[in-house]
């Protein structure tokens, strides 16, 4: 829905608004507002709202740190829960210097920037619908949440098995009030674990959408008195929570992807684009797969793909291309997890599979067999590589590929490299509860 100045005011006033989140999103994922009331409403629709830069981190130094917040007024909705305080509304903001000149290291822009590329060259849309899995846990009598489900339920089981089932209709009669168009949800694989979809939309919608559904889920949640959590692999021996893409680029009303003369109804661009992906797949996964927890989802047994292969059949494949063709025909990528900072990670993959138009670039062989159930020897005769087996590996791919750092930024990436570093020595020097039942007794 389209939103003038006037509208918001009136929206505001008309239902009895009293705060307004200026919501934005840091390098790293995690959403970020400033909080105003209703009087301060025009000053922030004018663009004049500052906040200091310097307190977010990857954002600016303390000797720099005025930034100024410019909603987006189409991003306005009022929340369908409320605080002690009344109704809430939100904005979500775009970041810009004091100069004028939009800030460098804000992820919405690195979207904005990629999806640029796209129009100039000649593509009007790049449609994404996302698939996003969650775990609800139970919390502690300190309300501290533990990794306790709340039911023993599996996939597309329901109630009274599914205990989770109305927690998660509520989250979507939530999402529908905001707006969201549903279209499935229902229990994953492992007990406690959740799946809802909703409609695909354009990449910078889709990218909001998410930020948003991912806030959504936690205080729907909360209010059940449950913990609602995105993290990869929360439990030892049971399937990880993934964030599948599904890709798709138009001119005008045409999927560029679909050509019905093609074997598989796969267009040129198509293959480019998926070329594209494979081609910078290990820088990417730095962004889609951004936790060292990330990387313990990415192994053989738990659906997680973790071999780089392509197929229209093929569910152990990193990359699937589902049935549907005409104007549904899509490229799916089912690395990505929802812990990743969307913007980053839409931009990163859009921008790949671009670099795979522009150069013509052509995919390796369809691999239609299972790939987990191949022995290294098959792998190696079908040129079947592994994705980055850690944080570590994917953060060093990501620096050695000289085009994703472009895309990103000089500023993204020297913010995004050291805090991905730091965490990963954190990791590496914190002694673990396995290490003490290991090693303290037998050494």
């Amino acid at each position: 829905m389209s939103h003038t100045k006037d509208n918001i005011i009136h929206l505001v006033r008309d239902n009895g608004i009293k705060f307004i989140r200026m919501q934005f999103t840091d390098v790293f994922g995690q959403l970020k507002n400033v909080t105003i009331t209703d009087n301060q409403l025009e000053k922030a629709l004018d663009n004049q709202l500052m906040f200091d830069g310097s307190s977010i981190e990857g954002f600016t130094r303390i000797n720099e740190s005025d930034q100024y917040l410019h909603p987006d007024l189409d991003s306005f909705l009022i929340f369908p829960w409320q605080s002690e305080e009344g109704k809430i509304a939100r904005l979500i903001c775009d970041i810009y210097q004091p100069d004028g000149a939009p800030f460098l290291g804000a992820p919405r822009g690195v979207l904005r920037r990629a999806l640029n590329k796209a129009k100039d060259m000649g593509f009007t849309a790049f449609n994404i619908g996302p698939e996003c899995e969650f775990f609800l846990f139970k919390m502690d009598e300190y309300g501290k949440p533990t990794t306790s489900t709340n039911d023993e339920a599996g996939y597309f089981d329901l109630g009274p098995l599914d205990q989770g089932e109305k927690v998660r209709r509520n989250i979507c009669l939530a999402l529908e009030q905001m707006k969201f168009d549903v279209e499935a949800s229902h229990h994953e694989v492992a007990a406690g674990q959740h799946e809802i979809d909703f409609k695909y939309s354009d990449a910078l919608d889709s990218a909001d959408k998410i930020m948003t559904f991912k806030l959504a889920v936690k205080i729907m949640a909360q209010r059940a008195g449950l913990h609602a959590t995105f993290m990869p692999k929360p439990l030892f021996g049971k399937a990880g929570s993934g964030m599948h893409i599904n890709m798709s680029l138009f001119k005008g009303e045409k999927n560029m992807f679909y050509d019905e003369n093609d074997k598989r109804g796969l267009s040129k661009e198509a293959y480019s684009f998926m070329a594209g992906i494979l081609k910078h797949i290990d820088g990417i996964t730095a962004i889609t797969n951004p936790l060292v927890n990330s990387y313990k989802r990415l192994v053989p047994g738990y659906e997680a793909p973790c071999y780089i292969a392509w197929s229209t059949v093929n569910r152990s494949a990193l990359i699937r291309i589902p049935a549907a063709r005409g104007n549904s025909t899509r490229i799916e990528l089912r690395s990505p997890d929802s812990a990743c900072n969307p913007y980053l990670a839409l931009a990163v993959c859009l921008a790949a599979g671009l670099d795979g138009i522009e150069k013509g670039l052509v995919p390796p062989q369809e691999i239609t067999k299972d790939i987990f159930a191949m022995s290294r020897e098959e792998h190696k005769t079908y040129g079947i590589k592994e994705l980055p087996s850690s944080l570590a590996e994917a953060l060093s791919a990501l620096e050695a590929d000289d085009f994703l750092c472009n895309v990103l930024g000089t500023h993204i990436m020297r913010s995004y490299i050291t805090g991905k570093r730091k965490e990963w020595y954190e990791y590496c020097t914190r002694v673990s509860s396995w290490e003490i039942d290991r090693y303290l007794v037998n050494y």
